[in-house]
């Protein structure tokens, strides 16, 4: 392990000026959260709670719009209600969505949870047993095929577009902001009136701007992810156009009551100080990310992204073709974790995917990817999706014990 620490150390000399780099994008949005907190005149007053049906919940309402303007959003929905940032984004599909429909994917297929949301796989509670139709325009090199989806707009028409940044379990890179403003541009030349929705998830604060502050009309994510800071224990939030919130809010609830129920049930200081902290925590799961990168990549393994490249999420690939390394990686993590550290993780079956999938999460929330985790499906290329890490000391600590992990592996073959 003395080795390993001399090689961590020269690796983050090495590192300084991609360090830099975050550490500057994390100061200019850590002076956005604080702008909203002064502006609204955040005090305890805001840490109360209601119980059943959550009426004139002022501390939620306030929260609501706390998020709407970090994420430069004319609203947000921000609720413990919200299970997931699946539950989320399947609250707004069936919000905006009606038989008949088009859903159209421009990143090619969505992440695998969606499956039987949408009716790839078949389930009776499903968009297409609703006569939502689905349909999927891949990217070609990384990038969205501009012209085939003009194209597609221009034939029959589509409700929505879906566009997902992050990877999720696939081998893509992940959308930069770049990509999202161009692509906006390239949509609104053939039709104005598509809602442009994006999966936002693993994404907030990588950069200094979030979707819809580049034309998107609505976007979702997860608590448990970035903007939870790994102090919110669950919830998510869908953000954008006050009339796309709003319906997104009566499918939430009861149509006619929407947004003014929902009891906050005690949350409303975990959601506050997790935005706080968010900036500083999204800062340090990217320089784990980073370091990850390099020292695997010096390894011989292949990477995703590289060290070197723009980051859209927290998310850090390691491609390593074989299902022992796989395993032996997330087992390490695992071992580095706070909580059930003596846990062993093995591959099984779990609801929403097709494959089996191992996961490493010794987190305080369970399921937090903000929190040092590590997972993948059990098929080729057998690839490790790596994310999070509250600090960067224990990221740190956790990568280098994966890595030990990995090496006592390699010394047991050669023996």
């Amino acid at each position: 392990m003395q080795e390993l620490r001399k090689k961590v150390e020269e690796a983050e000399k090495q590192l300084a000026p991609q360090f830099q780099k975050i550490e500057k994008i994390a100061q200019y949005n850590s002076e956005k959260v604080l702008k909203a907190f002064h502006d609204h005149r955040v005090s305890d007053a805001h840490f109360t709670s209601t119980t059943g049906y959550g009426y004139n919940d002022y501390g939620r309402d306030t929260i609501e719009k706390i998020f709407a303007q970090v994420l430069g959003s004319e609203d947000a929905l921000v609720r413990v209600q919200f299970i997931s940032g699946t539950h989320a984004l399947t609250v707004a599909l069936f919000a905006y969505l009606r038989p008949g429909d088009t859903l159209l994917s421009i990143t090619g297929k969505p992440y695998d949870t969606l499956d039987e949301v949408i009716g790839i796989v078949d389930n009776p509670s499903s968009l297409k047993s609703f006569g939502v139709q689905y349909e999927q325009i891949d990217l070609i090199d990384n990038d969205f095929d501009e012209k085939q989806i003009q194209e597609r707009l221009k034939q029959k028409k589509v409700k929505l577009i879906e566009i997902q940044r992050s990877k999720g379990y696939s081998t893509r890179k992940s959308i930069t902001m770049d990509k999202i403003k161009r692509i906006v541009k390239v949509i609104r030349e053939v039709d104005k009136d598509v809602i442009i929705m994006v999966d936002n998830c693993y994404c907030e604060f990588v950069s200094t701007k979030e979707p819809t502050e580049v034309g998107v009309d609505v976007m979702v994510g997860s608590l448990i992810k970035n903007l939870g800071g790994g102090i919110a224990p669950n919830g998510a939030y869908i953000a954008g156009r006050h009339d796309l919130v709003e319906l997104a809010a009566e499918r939430l609830t009861v149509p006619g009551e929407g947004r003014e129920v929902g009891p906050t049930l005690g949350i409303n200081k975990s959601f506050l100080q997790g935005l706080f902290l968010a900036p500083s925590v999204v800062a340090s799961s990217l320089k784990t990310a980073v370091l990850t990168s390099y020292l695997l990549e010096q390894m011989g393994y292949e990477v995703e992204p590289s060290y070197k490249e723009e980051r859209a999420d927290i998310v850090q690939n390691i491609i390593f073709h074989n299902r022992e390394d796989l395993i032996r990686y997330c087992q390490g993590i695992q071992m580095a974790s706070p909580i059930d550290s003596f846990a062993i993780p093995q591959p099984a079956d779990m609801p929403g995917y097709n494959d089996q999938i191992i996961m490493a999460a010794g987190c305080f929330t369970q399921g937090s990817s903000i929190e040092l985790s590590c997972d993948g499906p059990l098929r080729e290329p057998f690839i490790a999706y790596q994310q999070g890490s509250i600090t960067y000391e224990y990221g740190r600590l956790g990568i280098m014990q994966a890595i030990e992990n990995l090496n006592s592996q390699r010394n047991e073959l050669d023996r």
